[in-house]
């Protein structure tokens, strides 16, 4: 198996994961946590999609699809680059409230289709591309891939397992 490949699989596992997280919830399910302070299925699903949108454009050099799309309505949200979740206080994720579990679904398909488009061109060299020279080794393309695919399994796993204690 190539490297591409692992990267191609591993991504073509989320969609079918993020479905299995919220379909068939509700909008109050989604924005439902556990605790004070803990993060609700419908965030951590949207900032998944967030992460891996903010940082494929980058890779891509295209404009984030949260943006240039009719997303940010459906999560009561104005369109900011910069808002992907990460440092989100306990009010921040209160703030994120989507319509249903098709505001996520279909966000994070639209990301999806991206990523993979990437994928189906990417070479084994250009992997090997720095992209992000402010960390020690540089960043290449390859490990960003990982990077995100890493955090999107990570809060993917846990938007199903929030799911499984809703009441």
């Amino acid at each position: 198996m190539h490297e591409r490949d692992v990267l191609i699989e591993g991504f073509g596992r989320l969609p079918a994961l993020v479905l299995s997280a919220v379909n068939g919830l509700t909008a109050e399910q989604l924005r439902w946590t556990p605790a004070p302070g803990a993060n609700s299925i419908g965030w951590l699903v949207w900032h998944l999609a967030r992460i891996q949108d903010d940082h494929v454009a980058e890779l891509v050099g295209d404009e984030q699809l949260w943006v240039s799309g009719r997303w940010t309505p459906r999560f009561g949200l104005a369109a900011s680059v910069m808002d992907t979740g990460y440092g989100h206080s306990a009010a921040d994720v209160d703030r994120i409230r989507p319509d249903g579990p098709a505001a996520l679904i279909e966000y994070y398909d639209t990301v999806a289709r991206r990523t993979n488009e990437l994928l189906d061109r990417v070479t084994a060299d250009e992997l090997d591309r720095v992209v992000d020279e402010h960390w020690s080794p540089p960043v290449t393309l390859g490990v960003r891939l990982i990077s995100v695919l890493g955090d999107d399994l990570q809060h993917v796993g846990q938007a199903a397992y929030v799911r499984g204690l809703l009441p």
